[in-house]
């Protein structure tokens, strides 16, 4: 949108300049990716205030510089600053969002107060279906927390949470929908059936609820965590949402919402996936997002249950910081709309029948096979996928069987040729493992492959983006409609994937989904 000629545009590196910024999640995926943003476009900045926990053997400092300085993404940013720069505008402090005023001190508290200016939040717990009183911690009670934290400083808030928070969609998510009372099943907007207050006390009185039967000794740990994690899934298809997390995320926004008195912004990213350029082309963290299937569409799988025509709303990590940045700069001065999604799918959808079939293409090409003589991507309903799952799981436990029967049988008569048969029941086992994972991967994935059709307006960001001067427009790119998904696709995302999450999972490190 072209800026009106009586309108001064908003000069962000002003705004960096002029204000301290505290910072929460600089060692998340997107943290990681923001901060190295900001102290790379932003160096002159005024000062950073990063929040780090204690991780039992290292100290805040040490942990930062460990997980955080030395990453891939943050070092090439690191190399070319001036050392001065970073001990004099970036301090460490030990905390916890998840504690009254984020575990800061009085001491430091004190020294904030009048300083700090804005309060950048990118931290949170970013798992599907944890215990629901971890879920809370992070997403709940650490918003309640930086509501305290902003009221006692004086800052402004650019709360980071997710496009998902709208639950089950299929369709065109907007940008002003209500927050407050929302919940995916909402019949319309006097529907007050849910009040966020009093799901949070529901909530944490059925927590309690669980670790007092504990302290009974009614059940084991491993039996409470599972409580717990039924928990959150159960309350959340109750209202609408697809899972503990997206549920946990609008219980935040609504807290945040409500709240008098604050000034804030919610920036909410759709999927998050490998850096289009920002610090580099393919950077990727984690297995929390699209890596458990871009590794099964690695493995050659070819049957997906997933709508053909609906677009996977995915957006590039880098595309992502720029938003958070532009964002802030905005509050600032006084210039932030409430909301701002981060989708791609508006302007330049990508079917999810095209993506699986570019990696189908991809895999058939690494294995040196023509994929014209292969055959092709099969689409098919859930019902139809988890039968055939099932099946598979049946061949393999039938011959799973069979072998241990001729293990047994070889150890009874000594016969030769036992160390081949077990080698191929540990083989058969493996299979079977590898199978049921990729089952749960689909089905967890399920509500955003088939059940619903997700396309985020993206309004905001395009008009805040114009908002910017000329400079901090090109310091601060979003331009999803100039995306080649098929090149990003293949070459960021999966080679990304490639290089630096299968490395992980091939550890023997799981993935949390």
């Amino acid at each position: 949108m072209p800026v009106s000629q009586e309108f001064s545009p908003i000069d962000a590196a002003a705004v960096f300049r002029e204000n301290e910024i505290l910072f929460a999640g600089a060692n998340g995926f997107v943290g990681k990716v923001t901060l190295a943003m900001l102290l790379d476009r932003y160096p002159d900045l005024k000062h950073l205030h990063i929040v780090v926990r204690a991780k039992r053997g290292a100290t805040p400092r040490e942990r930062f510089e460990k997980d955080v300085l030395n990453s891939p993404p943050m070092k090439p940013i690191v190399a070319k600053l001036d050392p001065s720069m970073l001990c004099n505008r970036v301090s460490i402090h030990q905390g916890d969002i998840g504690e009254s005023h984020w575990g800061l001190s009085e001491e430091t508290l004190k020294s904030f107060e009048g300083r700090i200016k804005l309060i950048i939040n990118c931290a949170g717990l970013v798992e599907f279906t944890p215990p629901v009183d971890d879920s809370f911690k992070s997403n709940v009670d650490g918003v309640e927390n930086t509501i305290a934290l902003a009221k006692r400083l004086g800052a402004r808030i650019c709360h980071i949470s997710t496009c998902f928070v709208c639950g089950e969609s299929d369709g065109l998510v907007e940008e002003d929908e209500p927050v407050l009372g929302f919940y995916p099943r909402r019949k319309n907007r006097d529907d007050h059936s849910f009040h966020y207050k009093d799901e949070i006390k529901f909530m944490r009185e059925r927590v309690r609820e669980v670790y007092e039967a504990a302290k009974a000794g009614k059940e084991n740990a491993k039996e409470i965590k599972q409580r717990l994690s039924d928990l959150g899934v159960q309350r959340a298809a109750q209202w609408g949402w697809v899972n503990t997390y997206t549920y946990s995320k609008s219980l935040g926004e609504q807290l945040l919402t409500g709240e008098p008195g604050i000034d804030y912004t919610i920036v909410r990213p759709a999927i998050v996936e490998a850096a289009l350029e920002f610090p580099f082309p393919g950077w990727v963290e984690g297995g929390r997002t699209a890596a458990p299937l871009i590794m099964m569409a690695m493995s050659g799988l070819r049957h997906w249950p997933l709508r053909a025509e609906a677009p996977l709303e995915v957006v590039p990590v880098d595309q992502v910081a720029s938003s958070i940045l532009i964002a802030s700069a905005l509050l600032m001065r006084g210039k932030a709309d409430r909301v701002y999604q981060i989708g791609t799918a508006e302007v330049n959808p990508i079917p999810l029948k095209k993506l699986v079939e570019w990696m189908y293409e991809d895999y058939c090409k690494a294995k040196g096979r023509p994929h014209w003589l292969m055959p092709g991507v099969r689409i098919l309903s859930p019902a139809h996928s988890r039968k055939r799952g099932q099946k598979l799981l049946s061949r393999i436990q039938t011959a799973h069987e069979m072998a241990n029967g001729i293990k047994k049988l070889a150890q009874q008569s000594n016969l030769p040729g036992r160390k081949p048969i077990e080698k191929f029941t540990r083989s058969l086992r493996t299979l079977g493992i590898q199978v049921n994972i990729r089952e749960q991967a689909l089905l967890l994935y399920q509500p955003f492959m088939y059940d619903n059709r997700f396309i985020f307006e993206a309004v905001n960001i395009r008009r805040g983006h114009a908002l910017l001067t000329e400079a901090d427009r090109k310091r601060l790119p979003w331009s999803p409609e100039k995306i080649d998904w098929k090149h990003y696709w293949l070459e960021n995302e999966v080679r990304g994937i490639q290089k630096w999450v299968q490395e992980e999972s091939s550890k023997g490190r799981t993935f949390k989904l």
